[in-house]
């Protein structure tokens, strides 16, 4: 399968870091000016992926852009989506696995601390992010168990949880399994520090304040932080005048250093 191009407009550096059914997988990098060997490395999956037109890396590359101009070694990631022949959620799940243990398993190449790495994820690529972390026994057999391929910190905007009402839309062949691979019917305790941002007039608002709660009650640290009015994806790059944009990289980045990142 010939590799894609994605509509970066900042330059990256590119790496494979997963080979499947003849589809390389890559990171696209944004690195840092200042150097060292213990960087946090934040890994960002764009929602939007579940169709058969999808989203690609490039759309988070404005937040990647920001934080590498702050040190972080941004890491935009390519999973399998829509667009691939056979594509289910639980494809994008192992792939999202697969890349943080990849990523610690080679930190020393990247100068980054294996125990400094943070998921940053949004919509469908939030479902997948969360779900890397819940679900232990979705794995490729390429990965290696023993490298945790839980982060030391979490970032999500706005993301299904209820892989029932994922699957009864998207993929009723999954319909059997759509409990067990659904974050909203699964809560206890499991995530990393974690700061989640949404609009309260986002569709999925009402469900993820439920989830949210529920979670903290399991004993997560979950900083929740609604923005009053906002739609879904109000964050991305083009939208109001790019104000979200500007403050929820910033919040990012602000999250992370009050928790040693």
């Amino acid at each position: 399968m010939s590799m894609r191009d994605y509509p970066f407009v900042f330059p990256v550096k590119e790496a494979v870091y997963k080979v499947i059914g003849g589809r390389k997988l890559r990171f696209f990098v944004f690195e840092p000016d200042t150097g060292g060997m213990d960087r946090t490395a934040v890994l960002f999956f764009i929602g939007g992926t579940f169709g058969k037109t999808p989203n690609t890396p490039a759309d988070f590359q404005y937040h990647a852009a920001y934080l590498a101009s702050k040190g972080y070694v941004a890491i935009c990631v390519e999973c399998r989506t829509g667009q691939d022949e056979g594509f289910t959620p639980i494809q994008a799940i192992c792939d999202a696995r697969s890349a943080v243990r990849r990523l610690r398993g080679h930190a020393s190449e990247w100068g980054i601390d294996p125990q400094k790495i943070v998921v940053c994820a949004s919509s469908s690529g939030g479902y997948t992010a969360v779900s890397a972390i819940m679900f232990d026994h979705l794995n490729d057999e390429g990965d290696d168990p023993a490298i945790s391929p839980v982060p030391d910190a979490l970032v999500i905007f706005a993301a299904g949880m209820d892989a029932v009402d994922i699957t009864e839309r998207l993929y009723p062949g999954l319909l059997p399994e759509a409990r067990n691979i659904s974050p909203y019917h699964n809560v206890k305790k499991c995530l990393p520090p974690t700061l989640w941002m949404i609009g309260t007039a986002d569709p999925l608002f009402e469900q993820n304040r439920d989830f949210v709660e529920r979670m903290a009650a399991a004993g997560n640290d979950i900083t929740w932080i609604a923005y009053e009015g906002m739609e879904h994806g109000f964050f991305r790059h083009g939208r109001h005048g790019d104000r979200p944009l500007d403050e929820t990289r910033r919040r990012i980045a602000e999250f992370l250093k009050s928790i040693g990142l």
